[in-house]
């Protein structure tokens, strides 16, 4: 079994951590980070005890997941240049750094794979899209790397290109619906409901209406019709939203998320 290290273990590297116990025995998971506290509470969480370097986490990995941010993944990659990196695979999820940069920096025989998870792995509902460089990968490294993905949620192979563009649609998306449900639940206790009670009505409700997208293959807009009597209030509801600019708003934000991805490949 090879072993899985996972260098920062921040507000994604955690989640995926966390999915990743669920498949993979603690033994063949290894991680260290650049903050001590973080490494503390991570041990507290997940009863796995800490490495202290990247050095260390390297040599005890096949697999190293770079859960790091895309500001500093080039001076942390330049820190790694010239430790014993052959046999090993890179997994980066940092936005908008390609698989040519990571190389560029860590030598061009670097195996690298691209990835996109978004923090619901927490609760093995992520969502992540990821490309292979054209190096060569073994089956059984190609089945692991989708396992170890799929242990936290659905996983999706695409070519290096479309990758910045699943960053606004699934990567940052959460930040967004969790939006939508505070704004929903605020609304609940304006009309007068509990808070926990309006909290727990409006996140089902997305949930609900999720799984009904991707279990009954229904077109969105006619799952909405669905919802929509004539003269109702449902319409009167969809009325407004359109009104307001809801849903080219919501365009309009994912458009600068994607805009900020391409500014980081640069």
């Amino acid at each position: 079994m090879k072993t899985i290290g996972f260098i920062g273990v921040g507000n994604m590297g955690l989640p995926m951590m966390k999915g990743v116990t669920q498949a993979f025995t603690n033994q063949h998971i290894v991680y260290t980070d650049v903050n001590e506290d973080r490494l503390k509470y991570v041990q507290s969480v997940l009863n796995i005890p800490y490495l202290m370097s990247n050095e260390q986490c390297i040599e005890q990995s096949d697999i190293i997941i770079l859960a790091i941010k895309p500001q500093i993944l080039k001076d942390a990659l330049e820190k790694l240049h010239g430790n014993n990196l052959d046999q090993k695979i890179f997994i980066s999820i940092a936005p908008g750094i390609s698989i040519g940069k990571i190389k560029e920096i860590l030598g061009e025989n670097i195996r690298v794979v691209r990835a996109m998870p978004n923090t619901p792995a927490m609760v093995l509902a992520g969502m992540s899209a990821i490309c292979f460089s054209s190096d060569q990968y073994a089956d059984e490294e190609r089945e692991l790397i989708f396992q170890f993905f799929n242990s936290f949620g659905e996983t999706v192979e695409l070519n290096e290109k479309q990758l910045d563009m699943v960053v606004p649609v699934s990567g940052s998306s959460p930040a967004y619906i969790y939006m939508l449900i505070e704004a929903m639940a605020d609304a609940g206790v304006l009309f007068g409901l509990p808070r926990d009670v309006a909290y727990k009505l409006a996140a089902q409700s997305v949930f609900g209406s999720a799984k009904m997208v991707l279990e009954t293959g229904e077109h969105p807009g006619a799952l909405k019709d669905a919802v929509c009597s004539p003269g109702g209030t449902t319409i009167e509801a969809v009325r407004s939203l359109e009104q307001t600019g809801f849903r080219s708003s919501i365009i309009e934000a994912m458009k600068v998320c994607y805009d900020k991805t391409l500014f980081f490949s640069k």
